[in-house]
């Protein structure tokens, strides 16, 4: 049995994989003009530094998925995917066909990642 602690990793790396993709997919569809966001507006420094900060989010709950004690972790999950959950609902719908499929796929890999969090036995 694969420890949790890597499948739990394993989601969060493929949720970041899938927010990556949307991003990509929105260059190549030309879905954005360059510099700016959200339909034309030219986001401040600070702005930048908040994206930064919440794209950081999956890459950072790889690493506590590896080295924070359970239980801890095991909440940590939990709300941090919630947060994260809200914060993209929020953000709906998105232009593109591909980018509403892309969120869908991401809330299926955040649903695991709570389940498997919730079904967590040290």
């Amino acid at each position: 049995m694969v420890d949790t602690r890597i499948i739990l990793s394993g989601l969060w790396v493929a949720v970041m994989l899938i927010y990556l993709l949307g991003d990509v997919l929105r260059i190549f569809a030309g879905d954005f003009e360059s510099g700016k966001i959200a339909g034309g507006f030219q986001p401040t420094q600070g702005l930048w530094l908040l994206i930064a900060v919440i794209m950081l989010v999956p890459i950072v709950m790889v690493v506590l998925n590896l080295i924070l004690s359970y239980p801890a972790i095991r909440w940590v999950n939990i709300i941090v995917t919630i947060l994260v959950v809200v914060f993209n609902i929020v953000s709906l719908p998105y232009k593109g066909a591909y980018d509403n499929f892309l969120i869908i796929v991401s809330f299926v890999f955040n649903a695991l990642t709570v389940w498997y969090a919730w079904q967590w036995m040290a």
